[in-house]
């Protein structure tokens, strides 16, 4: 099965420039998501952490 899909791809042009956007996506996706992180306030990240536990449903403080 791995022979027929690499036969394959390896006749399509151009075929190595998919990985590389690939990987670059990932890169990327993850880098904004660790400054987004970093920089996001402890406030929000409060906020957000509690809301599993949340048993009121309209998510006011009391």
């Amino acid at each position: 099965m791995f022979k027929f899909v690499k036969g394959h791809m390896e006749s399509i042009d151009g075929v190595m420039i998919y990985p590389l956007i690939s990987l670059l996506i990932f890169f990327i996706f993850f880098v904004v998501l660790f400054v987004w992180v970093i920089t996001a306030e402890k406030k929000n990240i409060d906020e957000v952490s509690k809301l599993p536990l949340d048993t009121n449903p309209l998510n006011e403080e009391l």
